[in-house]
Parts: structure tokens; sequence; C-alpha cells
């Protein structure tokens, strides 16, 4: 979600992800996929700069989520092999 300013001032949340364009004509109209427009006080290049940074996020979130999977992956990998009897070697073999 990014923040928007109308052109009457008031503020509100667009999904980023439902943009299909956006235009300066001299004002910014984003349009949405659904055909939607919204005129805004941002330019062009601040509703695109607002898109990467959202993109971002998302990014780096979903990495924290990975890693954090990945460290409770191993915590009950050990918790696991705790559990499990000490390997013994049969008569003759080494």
């Amino acid at each position: 979600m990014i923040m928007l300013t109308r052109i009457s001032g008031s503020r509100f949340v667009l999904n980023a992800d439902l943009i299909e364009r956006v235009d300066a004509t001299p004002d910014t109209v984003v349009t949405l996929v659904d055909g939607k427009k919204y005129v805004v006080l941002e330019d062009l290049l601040e509703v695109v700069a607002a898109v990467r940074r959202h993109r971002g996020e998302i990014i780096a979130c979903s990495r924290l989520v990975e890693d954090e999977l990945a460290d409770a992956d191993v915590a009950h990998r050990a918790a696991a092999a705790s559990h499990l009897s000490p390997v013994t070697p049969l008569h003759g073999e080494v």
C-alpha cells in the first residue's frame, strides 16, 4: 500500500499492485487495472518511488520470514536429533 494525496488535499492509501499506469498530463493521474483513475498531488516520479519502496519492503519482509523459518527448522531438527539414540557400529565394522 502506498500513501497518496488527492488534489483536494485528503490523504488515502492505494494498493500499489492495482496500478496499471501513471500519467503526467500535467496533473498526475494514477489509473488502476479496473479503469478507475485518481488525480494526485505527487508527481510521477514520487509515485514510482513510493511503489518501489513498497515492493522493496515486501522483499525485505519476505527474506526475514524465510530466515525465521530456516532458524525454526534448524531448531526443530536439533531438538529431534537430541531424542535419537547414538549410533553404535556393528561388530567388525569400523
